[in-house]
């Protein structure tokens, strides 16, 4: 579905990412694993258009995305749940979420919808409600739900678990399993890489900017180095 070769970003004269190459397959979840600094965040952003890779290629199922821009590439089917939520904070949870199905225009938006509270009923609770009065956890919600409005094929996740309670991390992973279990494709970037392998089936370490380790799922989680580096053992 999604393939990356060779990508080069840089910030500046800064490399940020150096010759990566990943596949995301259709109907996987693939983690992407590294400390802070890495470039996964850069990664996704690359992905859907926010940067610009200075070499390489990006194709989804078989369509280059250079110079694609950001809205084009929704369009395409990929939706980006960014690090740090980035909902709007003056507008109601009905309008964040139609926000997210602005490009739309077909017949299934109200069938999204009702599947977006399926997945939160916190948020069909708190439909009227500003969203920059939500708690954290809440907001996660609704950046999730406002990208599943935009009926994406593939939907990166930037970080999901930040800041939340343990609970509400097992509640939002268990969330996305199930959002993978109805046909979305994801690419998961998680500090919490323990949560990330368990529901994962394939993964990507990145260390200052490359690649360093792909493997399953259940590889990566007992690979000593990983372990060592990632699972605090």
């Amino acid at each position: 579905m999604l393939h990356l070769e060779g990508i080069d970003v840089y910030y500046g004269e800064i490399h940020a990412l150096r010759a990566v190459a990943l596949e995301v397959l259709e109907g996987e979840i693939v983690a992407l694993l590294g400390n802070n600094g890495a470039g996964k965040s850069t990664t996704l952003k690359t992905v859907s258009g926010l940067l610009r890779p200075r070499r390489g290629a990006i194709t989804l199922e078989g369509r280059s995305l250079a110079g694609v821009p950001p809205h084009a590439i929704v369009a395409q089917g990929i939706a980006h749940v960014p690090e740090g939520r980035r909902i709007f904070n003056r507008l109601s949870v009905r309008e964040n979420l139609s926000m997210g199905a602005y490009l739309r225009s077909d017949g299934g938006i109200a069938g999204d919808l009702d599947r977006v509270f399926d997945l939160f009923p916190r948020l069909k609770e708190r439909i009227g409600q500003v969203a920059g009065t939500l708690s954290g956890g809440e907001q996660q919600m609704l950046a999730i739900g406002r990208a599943l409005m935009a009926n994406p094929r593939l939907l990166l996740l930037d970080e999901p678990s930040m800041g939340l309670a343990p609970v509400l991390v097992e509640q939002i992973f268990a969330t996305i399993d199930s959002i993978n279990r109805q046909g979305t494709t994801i690419l998961l970037v998680e500090q919490n890489a323990a949560m990330a392998l368990s529901i994962a089936h394939r993964g990507y370490v990145l260390e200052t900017g490359a690649v360093v380790l792909a493997g399953s799922a259940a590889e990566l989680a007992g690979n000593a180095e990983v372990r060592r580096a990632y699972l605090g053992e």
